[in-house]
């Protein structure tokens, strides 16, 4: 694995209390770090799906794309958060199809959805983790220990006035 990548895994998916946005927290591979990315909540649906092992009763888009993928050959190799560009994550789906490499341009949470379907590996560059990951000190595996990273990370969130009187909701886009 080149140094500037560093593997993570899907620790959970959240909702925000206050905004009820959902976010993805990924978990850095031996490490003490985590890298919270804000997702929609049909991503977040289907990753949390996978997760928990339940299977929809037709394919959801990111299974269509599975399917489709494996019909034509293809073999997703890994994904990678490459990016944190104005408060926006980018990653790349890397597969091989036909003899040839393919590196194509997803958003963050599709790219994990679609790698929790196929096992392939899920990375972070390591600028994205020095960036925005989110470090903790104590040893990985204490329960007591998540449950304070994810306090400090939503401490952390700034809910100004405006967000208040919509009721902790995001502005409409």
């Amino acid at each position: 694995m080149p140094a500037d990548r560093i593997e993570v895994v899907v620790e959970s998916v959240r909702v925000h209390m206050l905004s009820s946005q959902h976010v993805v927290i990924l978990r850095e591979v031996g490490g003490h770090r985590y890298l919270p990315i804000w997702i929609g909540p049909w991503e977040a649906n289907a990753i949390a799906m996978r997760l928990q092992g339940v299977s929809p009763e037709r394919p959801l888009t990111h299974d269509l794309f599975v399917a489709t993928l494996t019909d034509l050959g293809a073999v997703v190799r890994e994904i990678v958060i490459v990016d944190l560009a104005e408060e926006t994550f980018h990653a790349r789906i890397l597969l091989d199809a036909a003899g040839a490499t393919h590196d194509i341009d997803a958003r963050p949470s599709d790219a994990v959805a679609l790698a929790l379907r196929v096992g392939a590996p899920i990375f972070a560059a390591a600028a994205v983790m020095d960036r925005a990951g989110i470090r903790s000190d104590e040893p990985l595996g204490a329960e007591e220990e998540k449950l304070s990273v994810f306090r400090d990370f939503v401490n952390s969130l700034d809910v100004d006035a405006e967000d208040e009187r919509r009721g902790g909701r995001p502005p409409a886009q």
